[in-house]
This record gives C-alpha cells, sequence and structure tokens, in this order.
C-alpha cells in the first residue's frame, strides 16, 4: 500500500498531478483545496490513497493526512466513491465538513454537487458515530470543540431523531444557547408536534 510519495512535481492539472519519485512518474488524483496548495514546479510530498479495483489500481493524493483520512471515511459510505469523495473534498474544507456532518446540517451537505438530499442524510446516518472521534480542527491543527449547535444535535441524534427531523427541531437555535437550552426546547417542540 502506497501512504506517501515524495518526489517532483512533473504535471499540475486540477484534476491529478503526476509526480517524478526516483524516474517513475505517479499519477496521482486529487481535490482542488490540494490543486491550490501545490507549487508549480519543484520538490511535493503528498498522502496517498491507493484504491484497488478489480480493472484499476487509482492513487489519490492529499496535502494534509486530515483529508487523507476523511477520503477514507467518505467513500466507506454506502453510495460515495473515490470520485464523489474527491468532488466532496474540492467543494468544501474538512473542518466545515466535519461540522457539518456533526451537526446534521443536511442544507450544507446537498448543496455539494453529486449530493442529494438522500446522500446528504446517509452521510450524517453512516457517520453519527464517527462523527464524535473525528475531531474538527483549526487551521493549525489543533482540535476545537463543535459549538452548541452542533453538540446538541449529535445528542439529538444519539436520542434516535433522524438529521431531517433535528434540523427543524435547532433552526431557531442561536449559538449563544448552551447545548441543554437547545436539547431542551427542542425536545419541547417534539412533544408539541
Amino acid at each position: 500500500m502506497i501512504a506517501l510519495l515524495r518526489g517532483t512535481l512533473a504535471y499540475k492539472s486540477s484534476d491529478h498531478v503526476i509526480i517524478d519519485v526516483g524516474g517513475v512518474g505517479y499519477r496521482l488524483f486529487i481535490p482542488l483545496s490540494t490543486f491550490y496548495s501545490l507549487p508549480e514546479t519543484g520538490d511535493v510530498s503528498l498522502f496517498t490513497h491507493t484504491h484497488v479495483r478489480e480493472d484499476a489500481l487509482l492513487l489519490y493524493g492529499f496535502l494534509s493526512l486530515e483529508e487523507k483520512e476523511l477520503f477514507g471515511i467518505l467513500i466507506s459510505i454506502s453510495g460515495v466513491g473515490p470520485k464523489l469523495a474527491v468532488n466532496i473534498l474540492s467543494h468544501i474544507p474538512a473542518k466545515d465538513l466535519k461540522r457539518a456532518i456533526a451537526s446534521g446540517d443536511i442544507k450544507r451537505l446537498s448543496s455539494l454537487p453529486g449530493i442529494g438530499k438522500k446522500t446528504a442524510e446517509r452521510m450524517i446516518v453512516e457517520l453519527r458515530e464517527r462523527s464524535q472521534q473525528m475531531p474538527v480542527t483549526a487551521g493549525t491543527g489543533a482540535a476545537m470543540p463543535v459549538d452548541s449547535i452542533g453538540e446538541a444535535s449529535i445528542a439529538l441524534q444519539q436520542l434516535g431523531y433522524k438529521p431531517a427531523e433535528i434540523s427543524r427541531m435547532v433552526k431557531d437555535a442561536r449559538p449563544t444557547d448552551s447545548a441543554e437550552e437547545i436539547i431542551r426546547a427542542a425536545l419541547k417542540s417534539a412533544l408539541r408536534s
């Protein structure tokens, strides 16, 4: 399994790069976030994911380990393949994607190209437990807590509410409210309806 490639950038386009490693050119598919951060030429180092199909061996490259790990999590979701996962990471920063998943933000997820409402709901449901294991990071790489709305959404998910219900239940919440206040108000509104 190839996990990291370090070499000279021989070619760069918006969807892939070729890295020359000791005279061998490796083609890696990349998200736009990696494309914009790469130099035009020179030495580069990319974390890689090796994807094996019965008809192909494909490499996907990422500047950060966080993006590579998130890519691996995305492709584990039913209906999300490597191309769609790269497309997702091309249109939303990793930390924003983690927040959207943790808070059950179907609207944000379904606004991504290639992601409909059903896929967004599936992403949230399948990643419900993993969202707590995916630390949301700031640009420095330090762990940053999910906001109170996100905490309340996670708690409501654990109580068995569906992502669409949670979105309705927390829509009036303010970021200044505590998670407990948001949960209490959400449960009261659920009892009324």
